[in-house]
């Protein structure tokens, strides 16, 4: 059985259609029988054309059969065998036009014919006469398949007679089920009467059985020979297998022998070092790990320790380092599961302690004596609790300070006042005994120095709370650098991870601290320098220093401490710990530079709080000009002091001082004002005489000094009074109050000097009182009110031409005033010194409309005497004569009052109104220039005015033009 199936031939098809069929490559599809699967056909046998031609599930496994055809509804619908009555199926439905119709051919493919393969015919002809060929030689594949397939069935139906019971895989007669389902007790019972029956029954089941056992045999012998070949061949090859197993086994029993002598002669000793070293490493990880134990132990004692001398960063820092180690070395020891809550109850204990520390700290810096002496207070103290609030992220701490300031900048004013008062005799503290009406009670000069105490110390106030504000400020930046240089090292790192540090700041931090701490760590840092120095020890030591930085691993990179110098010159020991992002640090920053500014608010508002307390009864309102602007001076350099110390102007002592020079300047103005008013009226406009003060006033103004000369102590010789006041070589005739009215104009300029806030105010009531002088005098010399108000008889015209030189006086100084205050203006404020043009404009027409007043009463004069005139002997008439006894009163009444060229527009405008009216009057009595006995008697008389008028002092170049009095002939 075994050789028909070594040599077994390739079955050959004869059917006709093989001429299109491409050559298969027999190897593809013969398989050898060793490599069947279990299920197989069965053995071929008879003709190999009566085979069953049904597919195999081994052979024909990856060919495609008829099987696997499928029926689709277009092949349906398009298969010319189904009878008409078939189709009511779809016409039912989709009606009765629904018939098989003939598909019209495209026209897109050609018809195909015989000739179009003949050329296919002559390629293929040779190749069809070898594969005949072939086919001869080689047996069909087909023919083995169906033979293999053919005795695969019959196997088949012959196993499927034996029951499925023996079948399965968990078969097993000590099964009570299985054996009563093989071997029923119904063919075994001895009941009477059926015991034959049941022999025969048993007899059959026998011989079942034994059917059974021979189907299965022949089976299990038709699979044996089947795989003969394989079977014999591994039998074959068990020989050599069992050879090169020995072989193998020996080998192997040499080479473990050698390795025994290798392990036992090379590896134990080494072994057993390693061992030893192992050991020995993991006995000083326990003792190090004690030893950590035991330095957490003695925690609270040196937190203890440290908070008696106050080092709260020292103690934070070392429950912050206990904690850490608690949490990742020492994490599940029993001993320790309450410290880890004592600590943290301590941490909090810490935190009030340096809150209530710092308070105190606080209160003791500012409280302390206001001497010159600005040093810090314990500036190494101040840092170090700064850092610890820093630490535990108390950013508000800055607020504590803030408050104390308020009390002390309130005590400082109340102690002052105190001190003050206790020195002065005339204050009875046990009668008033309220502060407040203590101070009320004392003059300008003590309560002025009160003030300048006062501000002394808020000055000295202020630079101590800057220092101390400064040293927080630079401990904030101190730890703000050292979040950016920590940023910097990561980035670093991050960069370039080969250059880590080793630095393990939380066990440098422990060594520096305390004798026991040290000690808890002095064994590691001996051993690292031991085995640094030693090489053979290189495994032990590089692990006895290792581990106390395990200890403290994560510590050392959570933590690097760094000496940062303060700007006092107090050196710290920084930490990474200081979980304070950069927005809360600037922040901080900006908000204790506030602080700072808030104490110059808080100084001002104390001081406008104790201005207005000694204002309540009126008190500044009184005060002179002197003393307001010696108050003035104090403030503005308090304010300015303020200023440079803190950096930002602070606006309510200012206000203050403005409203009060506000007031100050409401009272100085309406005091002058109502000086002037009464001054004028009693001026009884007559020629004052000018003292040696005025002029020396005038001259300084000259002079550039716009300002009141100091008063000089009084010389042996007194010098006497001018008659005229020089001004600039000019000869000014006055009356005593525009004397007074320019010491006035003065003082407004001196004010403005000394208080440069009130310049646009001082300028209005300036302006206003120039005003009033222009009015209220046009109201007493050219309105006439001086016969009112005075009791004058009449307006003389040496009233009004002295008048008019007084009016001429101002405007010289109104351009010398205007560019006092410009230079005191800003630019924006230019535009009220148009109140100077309007002035200077009025005073002009006021002047323009004294002279045209002199002119006028002249004019009335000429009119009265030139109407009644008549052309007659004796000449000079009483007419003329008249006439040239008021012109020469008028000239000497108004000549050493006006400059001379003043008199001489006043006589020419006085000479063109007396040709006017002789004009008139000639014209009236029929005279004209003829020549006749009546014109020379008018010639004579103009002769004797003109004569008597040129001969008066200064008036011999006067032309007059007496031939305008003659009407032009036409």
């Amino acid at each position: 059985m075994a050789s028909s199936h070594s040599s077994s031939p390739v079955p050959q098809s004869n059917s006709s259609d093989a001429f299109f069929k491409k050559e298969v490559d027999a190897t593809k599809h013969f398989r050898p029988v060793q490599s069947l699967p279990d299920v197989c056909p069965k053995e071929p046998t008879g003709n190999p054309n009566n085979l069953c031609d049904s597919p195999s599930l081994v052979v024909d496994q990856q060919r495609w059969t008829i099987y696997h055809s499928k029926v689709n509804l277009p092949a349906a619908l398009n298969d010319p065998r189904l009878a008409k009555r078939e189709s009511d199926f779809f016409t039912k439905t989709w009606g009765v036009d629904f018939v098989d119709t003939e598909v019209t051919p495209s026209f897109y493919l050609p018809q195909i014919t015989k000739e179009d393969f003949a050329l296919y015919q002559q390629e293929i002809t040779p190749r069809e006469k070898v594969h005949e060929r072939c086919k001869n030689i080689c047996t069909p594949e087909g023919t083995f398949d169906r033979t293999l397939l053919r005795t695969h069935d019959k196997s088949r139906t012959d196993l499927e007679q034996v029951p499925k019971i023996f079948m399965k895989p968990d078969f097993a007669l000590e099964d009570p089920l299985t054996f009563n389902a093989v071997l029923p007790w119904s063919h075994f019972s001895t009941a009477g009467g059926k015991g034959n029956r049941d022999a025969a029954s048993s007899k059959l089941l026998q011989e079942k059985l034994s059917h059974y056992l021979d189907i299965v045999e022949v089976n299990i012998a038709h699979q044996i020979s089947l795989r003969s070949e394989a079977f014999f061949h591994a039998m074959t090859s068990q020989h050599e297998l069992q050879d090169y197993l020995r072989k193998t086994s020996q080998a192997v029993k040499l080479l473990r022998e050698k390795i025994a002598k290798i392990d036992k002669v090379m590896c134990e000793g080494s072994l057993r070092v390693l061992r030893l070293s192992l050991t020995r490493n993991n006995c000083i990880k326990a003792y190090n790990k004690l030893k950590l134990m035991a330095t957490v132990h003695q925690t609270q004692p040196t937190v203890q320790l440290l908070l008696s001398t106050s080092e709260y960063v020292g103690a934070l820092d070392l429950i912050a380092t206990t904690q850490e180690v608690l949490q990742q070395e020492l994490q599940g020891i029993h001993s320790f599961r309450h410290l880890g809550s004592q600590l943290c109850e301590l941490e909090k204990l810490i935190d009030k302690m340096m809150i209530a520390e710092f308070s105190t700290y606080a209160r003791n810096d500012l409280n302390r004596p206001l001497e010159d002496d600005c040093q810090i207070l314990e500036e190494e103290r101040l840092v170090s609790l700064v850092f610890g609030l820093l630490k535990q992220r108390k950013l508000n701490f800055y607020e504590i300070y803030g408050d104390e300031m308020i009390n002390t900048a309130k005590n400082i004013i109340k102690q002052c006042v105190v001190n003050t008062v206790s020195q002065i005799e005339e204050i009875d503290t046990e009668v008033v005994v309220k502060l407040a009406d203590q101070m009320r009670m004392m003059n300008f000069p003590q309560w002025f120095d009160l003030l300048k105490n006062i501000f002394s110390k808020f000055t000295i106030f202020l630079k101590r709370v800057k220092a101390t504000l400064n040293t927080i400020r630079s401990v904030v930046f101190l730890v703000l650098d050292k979040n950016q240089k920590t940023r910097d090292l990561e980035d670093t790192l991050q960069k370039n991870p080969g250059k880590e540090s080793a630095v393990d700041s939380e066990v440098a931090y422990l060594t520096h601290e305390g004798m026991f701490i040290s000690d808890a760590f002095g064994d590691a840092e001996l051993g690292a320098s031991q085995g640094n120095a030693s090489p053979s020890s290189e495994p032990c030591s590089s692990d006895s220093v290792s581990e106390p930085e395990c200890a403290t691993d994560s510590s050392s990179s959570k933590e690097q401490t760094s000496c940062s110098v303060t700007a006092g010159g107090v050196e710290m020991m920084i930490g990474d710990d200081m979980k304070l992002t950069d927005l809360e640090l600037v922040r901080l920053a900006n908000n204790i530079q506030e602080l700072l500014y808030n104490a110059s608010d808080v100084c001002h508002d104390r001081s406008v709080k104790f201005l207005m307390a000694r204002a309540k009864d009126g008190f500044l309102e009184k005060l002179n000009s002197n003393e307001f602007v010696t108050l003035s001076r104090l403030m503005e350099g308090f304010i300015l002091d303020t200023e440079q110390i803190c950096g930002r102007k602070s606006m309510s002592l200012r206000g203050a001082l403005q409203s009060q020079a506000n007031r100050f300047v409401n009272r100085f103005h309406e005091e002058r004002k109502t000086k002037l008013s009464l001054l004028l009226d009693n001026e009884r406009w007559k020629q004052a005489e000018v003292p040696a003060e005025f002029q020396d006033l005038v001259d300084s103004v000259s002079d550039g000094r716009i300002s009141l000369p100091e008063k000089k102590p009084t010389a042996t010789e007194e010098r006497k009074p001018a008659e005229f006041l020089i001004v600039e070589g000019q000869k000014y005739a006055t009356v005593g109050t525009v004397l007074l009215l320019i010491r006035i104009i003065l003082e407004y300029c001196q004010c403005v000097d000394n208080i440069p806030s009130i310049t646009t105010d001082m300028l209005t009531r300036l302006s206003d009182l120039l005003k009033y002088f222009n009015s209220r005098s046009c109201q007493l010399v050219l309105g006439a009110g001086a016969l009112q108000v005075v009791g004058l008889k009449t307006i003389t015209t040496k009233n009004l031409a002295l008048s008019s030189r007084c009016l001429q006086l101002i405007v010289h100084y109104i351009p010398i005033i205007r560019a006092h205050f410009e230079a005191r203006l800003q630019p924006k404020q230019f535009s009220m010194l148009r109140h100077f043009d309007h002035i200077t404009k009025d005073y002009h027409d006021h002047i323009a409309e004294i002279s045209a007043k002199l002119v006028a009463i002249m004019d009335s004069l000429f009119d009265k005497l030139l109407s009644k005139y008549e052309v007659k002997a004796p000449v000079p008439s009483a007419c003329f004569r008249n006439i040239c006894k008021q012109m020469a009163k008028m000239h000497e009444a108004i000549y050493d009052l006006l400059p001379e060229e003043q008199t001489q527009m006043l006589f020419l405008r006085i000479n063109a109104s007396y040709k006017l009216h002789l004009k008139r009057q000639l014209a009236h009595l029929n005279v004209v220039n003829d020549g006749g006995p009546l014109n020379g008697l008018v010639t004579s008389d103009v002769a004797f005015y003109t004569g008597n008028l040129q001969a008066l002092k200064g008036l011999n170049d006067l032309d007059l033009n007496m031939a305008e009095i003659w009407e032009q002939k036409r």
